[in-house]
């Protein structure tokens, strides 16, 4: 995980190559399971098989990366810092995926994980200066470094919203699942940023 960035595989350590962390524990207990199903002769409903597979967090890792860096990077304010709140909430998910229930979906899931892992290193002291200058697709320019400088003044419950319906492409349902409110939570939230941003743009200083 931290120390191999963005390379498009989880951290592997010294599993077999393209395995997630703790695949091999996961499945001794399957093999487990299935031996004592058979042997009982009963047939048994495995709650936790309702759990995320390690290949379907490989695939979302693998696929969605880019979306789960820019808004990690946003919310932390860093973008090596937003790099490693990504392979620490994949790390959480892959642990934690039995525990999965499929109520929503996989993607908000982790997507949940991902943004309270950001939170938490957020509130992180810093080390080093902020690296920002690649985040959303500001490229540095003037104009865009006083869009996040606006954005950033915003109150948070606003920015995470903007980041995930902008950054991320999510939509407002799957937006509602990671923040834990209604789906027209999400719609009014996202309004008052909008109105909020536009007052901000017009008061700042030319």
């Amino acid at each position: 995980m931290p120390g191999d960035r963005h390379d498009g595989a989880l951290d592997r350590g010294d599993r077999r190559a393209g395995d997630p962390p703790g695949r091999a524990a996961a499945d001794r207990s399957d093999r487990v399971l299935a031996a004592k199903q058979q042997s009982t002769g009963h047939t048994h409903i495995d709650v936790r098989r309702k759990g995320a597979t390690p290949a379907q967090l490989e695939t979302l890792y693998l696929e969605r990366f880019g979306h789960f860096a820019r808004v990690a990077a946003a919310i932390c304010g860093d973008l090596d810092r937003g790099r490693d709140a990504v392979q620490a909430g994949f790390t959480a998910a892959v642990r934690d995926r039995r525990s999965f229930r499929g109520s929503g979906s996989l993607e908000a899931w982790v997507w949940r994980i991902v943004v309270n892992e950001a939170r938490r290193i957020a509130r992180e002291p810093l080390t080093e200066p902020l690296e920002t200058a690649e985040l959303g697709s500001s490229n540095g320019r003037p104009e865009a470094t006083g869009l996040r400088e606006q954005i950033a003044a915003l109150p948070e419950r606003q920015r995470e919203t903007l980041f995930l319906r902008y950054y991320a492409d999510l939509d407002y349902r799957t937006i509602a699942q990671v923040l834990g409110v209604e789906v027209g939570t999400v719609s009014a939230t996202l309004n008052a940023a909008h109105r909020n941003l536009r007052r901000n743009i017009q008061e700042a200083p030319r």
